[in-house]
């Protein structure tokens, strides 16, 4: 909120910003353009068709590693190899599973969302 100078002072009135955007940059008018466009649209289907079945997947393999831990015990504890039980080797799968989304996820991105991130970008920097 900008108030003016006091009576007298030479300090100069604040001057309010331009709405439009530098020179080079895209306007506001610009980025709602691009939101509604279909590019946008299937942009925002593919991200959330990888991520929330992933996001589930992965919750319900947690969640399922948790519960067999807290009221599974004698099954945790079954021996697999040596000194490895059951536990240990699900235990460790959580980091297996985490590396394996985040590599399905590049992989994802890369060949899915990529394209359309850039050529969302060229038509918001790019001339057209």
């Amino acid at each position: 909120m900008n108030f003016p100078p006091p009576e007298g002072s030479d300090v100069e009135p604040a001057v309010e910003p331009e709405t439009s955007a530098p020179p080079g940059e895209p306007t506001p008018e610009q980025y709602v353009e691009v939101q509604q466009s279909e590019d946008f649209s299937l942009l925002r289907r593919s991200f959330r068709g990888f991520a929330i079945p992933m996001t589930i997947a992965f919750l319900v393999w947690y969640f399922a590693y948790v519960l067999l831990s807290t009221y599974a015990e004698g099954l945790m504890a079954t021996p697999l190899l040596g000194n490895l039980n059951l536990g240990i080797v699900l235990g460790l799968s959580q980091f297996v599973m985490t590396f394996l989304i985040t590599w399905l996820y590049i992989r994802h991105a890369n060949k899915s969302l990529d394209p359309i991130s850039a050529r969302l970008r060229d038509q918001l920097e790019g001339d057209h």
